[in-house]
């Protein structure tokens, strides 16, 4: 299975400690060059400038071989590339969390997933506790939705239930 990730869902992994979910889910996750940088940015927390300065081994850094697209323009650097190094690879799934990100990457054919569909299937496998998974990213900055979780994501026994379409917000990371 091929799979691209764009920034802030590695990001917010990292954040969280659960990073370690991808590998086990994907076997390899591949990101653009631009991604590494974004990871390695001034700005980004300390935690994520160690993590891609020594990337695991699941964890391919690829330069992109196409060219831009005006339609991407709108979007950031590492959403733009992740779409466009997803369908250069003919990517199975591609890890995007940008609203207008994602709704391009479907008009263009890509299956999309992101950090929420990311803990929800490891919950389903029984890698994460996902009630306490996102208490622990409300708690470095990820925000959703108030509502949103509400029947989507647990029941009172913490299991993950039916899949809705959904929109939310990050903060950025």
């Amino acid at each position: 299975m091929i799979v691209v990730s764009d920034t802030s869902p590695i990001c917010y992994l990292l954040l969280i400690n659960q990073i370690e979910i991808l590998p086990v889910l994907y076997n390899v996750v591949t990101i653009p060059q631009t991604v590494a940088d974004e990871l390695s940015a001034s700005e980004s927390p300390p935690v994520v400038k160690r993590w891609i300065t020594h990337p695991p081994k699941w964890l391919q850094i690829q330069l992109l071989n196409t060219s831009q697209s005006i339609e991407l323009e709108k979007l950031d650097p590492g959403e733009r590339e992740a779409i466009l190094l997803a369908e250069e690879l003919k990517a199975n799934l591609v890890i995007l969390d940008d609203k207008a990100a994602r709704r391009i990457a479907l008009e263009r054919g890509l299956r999309i997933i992101g950090l929420l569909g990311i803990l929800k299937d490891a919950a389903r496998s029984g890698l994460l506790n996902l009630e306490i998974t996102f208490e622990q990213l409300r708690e470095v900055g990820f925000w959703v939705a108030p509502g949103l979780l509400d029947g989507y994501f647990f029941t009172r026994s913490s299991l993950p239930i039916t899949e809705i379409h959904f929109s939310y917000f990050l903060k950025e990371c």
